[in-house]
């Protein structure tokens, strides 16, 4: 795997990131769950729901005014979209998001309601990605990743540095769900900035383990079914510089089935009154499964844009 990412990335631009965006985004609250013996993110309580605000702003906000009125494209099964589409909005520029085919139309719908034009893609991630990357460079727009760029990178990164200002101590584990791989870099470049030294575990579903089979056997050969954690989902591209990044940073990455996601949805929401989504519960579902056993943790629940029938088809399989 190329070691690109050494190279254009820098935890230093995580300060720069964090100075961009912040009068656009909202810190977001940290508890402590006592049973667990961990520290809970909550990230679901950010603007459009999702961590991916802090990645999709920090780039649109660094683009030059003739790169943003060429418009932004971006592929998403949803967050990432919601991201671009509101940085888009707030840069008075257009955007055009390309989704997988069955995306969750809560999300879908949230992207069109912030103004944003969206495509449907035939397929999972992979064919919405690969459809909107030609797209962009057959027609002249400016593409906007949702990991393989070290902007998007260090906008994820703020998420770390935000949450270490917020923790008690340093002496930690964290749970970080993984897809293509820029928040677990971001968050791990943050730790590393601030001479932090703890244990990251990257989570993701059973599923779609394509992060998993790089970072265990170097390839990604692997089935993409469906999965809770729909943003999580589909392989990342071969030369994606948060490979490097992940090598770097990464202790471990694990994964958790469908059950497993499900419950750590249900306990969020009847032990903490939070609404997350499949994705976002991966790590709290890696400690509620004693996958993880390492204490004290802090857990990031990385978005809530759950479709709400999903949400009550698992509190009433899971009544607590």
């Amino acid at each position: 795997m190329p070691e690109r990412g050494a190279m254009d990335f820098s935890p230093a631009l995580i300060l720069e990131a964090e100075t961009r965006i912040r009068p656009h985004i909202l810190e977001t609250p940290l508890s402590r769950d006592e049973r667990l013996q961990a520290f809970l993110k909550w990230e679901n309580q950010q603007r459009t729901g999702s961590f991916k605000i802090r990645g999709a702003l920090n780039k649109v906000l660094a683009l030059s005014p003739a790169e943003r009125a060429a418009g932004l494209v971006a592929a998403s099964a949803g967050n990432h979209g919601q991201g671009v589409a509101y940085a888009a909005r707030l840069t008075q520029s257009q955007a055009v998001i390309f989704v997988p085919q069955h995306a969750v139309a809560a999300k879908v719908e949230a992207i069109r309601a912030l103004g944003a034009e969206v495509r449907q893609v035939p397929g999972g991630y992979a064919e919405a990605e690969s459809t909107a990357m030609r797209w962009a460079a057959q027609e002249g727009k400016t593409w906007i990743s949702p990991y393989n760029d070290p902007l998007v990178i260090a906008g994820q990164g703020t998420l770390g540095a935000e949450t270490l200002r917020q923790l008690p101590t340093e002496d930690l584990c964290w749970l970080v769900p993984v897809g293509g791989g820029g928040l677990l870099a971001g968050i791990g470049a943050a730790l590393e900035m601030y001479g932090v030294r703890s244990a990251i575990f990257g989570v993701q579903a059973q599923a779609s383990p394509f992060v998993h089979h790089l970072f265990h056997y170097g390839h990604q050969q692997a089935e993409d079914r469906p999965t809770l954690a729909d943003g999580l989902s589909g392989a990342i591209e071969a030369d994606a510089i948060t490979l490097p990044l992940l090598r770097r940073y990464a202790s471990d990455i694990l994964l958790v089935s469908e059950e497993e996601i499900a419950q750590a949805i249900a306990y969020a929401w009847r032990v903490h009154g939070q609404i997350v989504e499949g994705s976002a519960a991966v790590g709290l579902a890696a400690l509620l499964s004693g996958r993880v056993k390492r204490r004290p943790a802090v857990v990031i629940l990385s978005g809530g844009n759950i479709q709400p029938q999903v949400h009550q088809q698992i509190l009433s399989s899971f009544p607590g």
